[in-house]
């Protein structure tokens, strides 16, 4: 069972590298096939191990656990396993834990609490843990006031006060995520004893509250509750690895979001392959891991899928952008956010395309300054 989820992820990874071709787009230079050591650079670059052990030294965010719900607990939504996989609920956030419930067939389960790796769900009287990755169909019990699954609104964003580091725990002496530049922007999903906490891809990072400046907040809703509030926001991380395989990437990070930032108008709608590409060395693109014909080579683009699924996590916020076409990678996902919030973006079928159902214009802000933040933010534009 290992190895089979083992091939899932590799396809997976390998899908979230790809994302940025287009047939026909990269017309200006020939194909590069990467050598053995690029191809191991690349695996390492998106590798991770969800069940890894992180050694922290201080305290951590607290996702709820199974035993603090029971059979009358409201849910979120309901949902199913996925068609044909084997459904199991486990005693613990392991699956080398006790299962609870084993079985061939599909099991609706109602979705009690979503974590960034392992959800609590119950099904019937039985309440335990799942993957994120196993579930599908999702619901909301309350329509009008449920956002869509996996939505994550941040609380703030802010400005890194000089060198900020991403840690591993809320904790001075603990290992870093990353460091930030100065002055780079970032949202805070929330703030718990005097440290910011962020979305750092499928983990949770935490930066020290002085060294953040500008903090505003988020409006909860879509009317901005200061001048200068975002009515929506998202942080995804990129890995830093200074090796051929990522610094394309990162150029091409930065690239997509200038080409994406903008003001849209009531009724308008982005192609985002259309708008932020066609993806060629013409548009300021650099050449960086993707996939032609099933093949792993260095094209013009690799990267910009991580631009789309940011933004689409900022759409997500917001109940009157309607999404015309999205499509998720891989059964694993994108490795650089929580399982299902991701939207590929680069040839016909894999695409990310939306429309501004407001009454009002937004302004689009996205930003990224090469050292590991891909910050996306959403304006109400007055009149």
């Amino acid at each position: 069972m290992k190895r089979i989820l083992a091939i899932w992820l590799v396809l997976g990874l390998l899908m979230s590298i790809a994302c940025a071709y287009a047939e026909g787009e990269d017309d200006e230079d020939e194909d590069v096939y990467v050598s053995e050591q690029t191809m191991k650079e690349i695996e390492e670059l998106d590798a991770i191990d969800e069940d890894e052990v992180v050694y922290v030294v201080g305290e951590t965010y607290h996702e709820p656990d199974a035993k603090e719900f029971n059979a009358s607990s409201p849910a979120i939504y309901t949902c199913k396993t996925l068609d044909g996989k084997m459904g199991i609920i486990y005693a613990e956030r392991s699956i080398d834990s006790p299962k609870l419930v084993s079985s061939n067939d599909r099991l609706n389960l109602d979705l009690l609490s979503i974590g960034l790796v392992w959800c609590v769900v119950r099904n019937n009287k039985t309440i335990g843990y799942i993957k994120r990755e196993k579930l599908t169909a999702f619901q909301p019990v309350d329509p009008v006031n449920t956002p869509p699954y996996g939505t994550m609104k941040p609380a703030y964003v802010a400005r890194t006060n000089g060198t900020a580091h991403v840690r591993k725990s809320m904790s001075e002496q603990d290992a870093d995520w990353v460091v930030l530049k100065p002055d780079t922007r970032i949202s805070i999903w929330r703030i718990q004893n005097g440290w910011g906490i962020v979305i750092y891809m499928r983990s949770y990072g935490y930066i020290n509250m002085n060294e953040l400046k500008d903090l505003i907040p988020v409006s909860p809703t879509d009317d901005p509750i200061r001048a200068d509030s975002p009515i929506g926001a998202f942080t995804s991380f990129y890995k830093m690895t200074d090796n051929e395989a990522n610094i394309g990437r990162i150029h091409n990070i930065a690239n997509a979001s200038r080409r994406l930032s903008r003001v849209m108008q009531p009724g308008e709608d982005i192609n985002y392959n259309k708008s932020v590409g066609p993806f060629r060395a013409s548009n300021g693109y650099e050449k960086a891991p993707v996939l032609v014909n099933g093949t792993t080579t260095l094209g013009h683009g690799g990267g910009v899928c991580q631009v789309s699924s940011t933004i689409y996590n900022v759409l997500l916020q917001l109940p009157h952008i309607t999404i015309l076409q999205r499509r998720p990678h891989g059964p694993s996902g994108a490795s650089y956010l929580p399982h299902g919030v991701d939207a590929a973006s680069g040839g016909t079928n894999l695409n990310l395309r939306f429309r501004n159902d407001y009454d009002f214009p937004i302004r689009i802000e996205a930003e990224s300054q090469g050292d590991g933040a891909l910050f996306m933010a959403i304006y109400k534009v007055n009149n």
